[in-house]
């Protein structure tokens, strides 16, 4: 009697890169803690108890309690309020900025790798002068420049933070633009334009995307650093950085601990998160681990 032998359809790769990531327990952690930041961002006038700009002076630096569930800032105005409110403007800061470089670096990047020679050597000549500068010192020097606001960060760190991109993507369109499709879509006559964002793009994506998520935890970190500062983004409009700013008293940070506990804490914990859904995307798109 004939056996009939039914074989295993084989998962597609993204099932095989969305199993491979869900193996990755912090990953999964830190992807459901960044679902649940982002979902407090948007509903945050629902969530919110008080308004976030709303001052009681006789309540300020109120500790934890009924009328302030995470206590007061130095003005009276309710923290978990302006912890909800600050998380989209640091989000936004940090999505944004990152659309921004990715998109600068892909381009120049994929243009690069994929037709070398003069061009290749004259675009990573000026990478090369953008990576010179001191990252720090010119966010600073362009952030006192300009005056400060959110658009000024998202502009200043999209403008220059699409250099590590530009790099991923020139290795990535060099070891592609030999593959067989791109030698055959090339004979078939296809433009450059299409082969390279048609064809080759897409091959590209796992890494692109790995370098945007673990972007943004250093974007949020570093508007953070430039708010504490004062250079970042300007009260009365919150954000995690800026709420951090009255900490550097002394007296606040042993008397009062809650009111940069718990700022500092989301920062913490939210670049932590995207470094774990970072790490987590990039053992997912490995093409050593995918094909097995």
């Amino acid at each position: 009697m004939e056996k009939h032998i039914v074989s295993k359809k084989p998962d597609s790769l993204w099932k095989i890169i969305i199993s491979k990531f869900m193996q990755n327990k912090l990953a999964v952690i830190g992807a459901c803690f960044l679902l649940i930041i982002i979902m407090g961002a948007i509903f945050a006038p629902i969530l919110a108890t008080h308004d976030p700009s709303h001052q009681v002076l006789l309540d300020k630096l109120a500790p934890p309690g009924a009328d302030y569930i995470l206590g007061a800032d130095t003005l009276g105005r309710d923290t978990f309020s302006r912890l909800l409110y600050g998380s989209r403007v640091s989000l936004l800061v940090g999505f944004a900025s990152v659309a921004g470089s990715i998109f600068i670096g892909t381009i120049i990047g994929a243009i690069a790798g994929y037709y070398g020679g003069r061009i290749d050597s004259i675009l990573m000549r000026i990478v090369d002068i953008v990576i010179s500068f001191p990252s720090l010192f010119l966010l600073i020097t362009l952030v006192t420049i300009f005056k400060p606001s959110m658009y000024t960060l998202i502009l200043i760190f999209a403008v220059f933070g699409w250099t590590g991109t530009a790099r991923l993507v020139r290795g990535e369109f060099l070891s592609l633009r030999s593959r067989e499709f791109v030698l055959a879509a090339r004979t078939m006559g296809i433009k450059n334009t299409k082969i390279i964002f048609s064809h080759i793009l897409p091959n590209a994506l796992g890494p692109i995307i790995v370098s945007a998520t673990l972007g943004v935890g250093g974007v949020i970190l570093a508007e953070s650093a430039l708010s504490y500062l004062g250079l970042g983004i300007q009260p009365p409009t919150p954000s995690w950085g800026n709420m951090l700013q009255d900490a550097q008293n002394i007296n606040i940070m042993l008397k009062s601990w809650w009111y940069p506990l718990f700022p500092g804490f989301m920062i913490l914990l939210t670049v932590l998160a995207f470094n774990f859904v970072g790490d987590g995307l990039r053992d997912a798109f490995d093409p050593q681990i995918t094909e097995q």
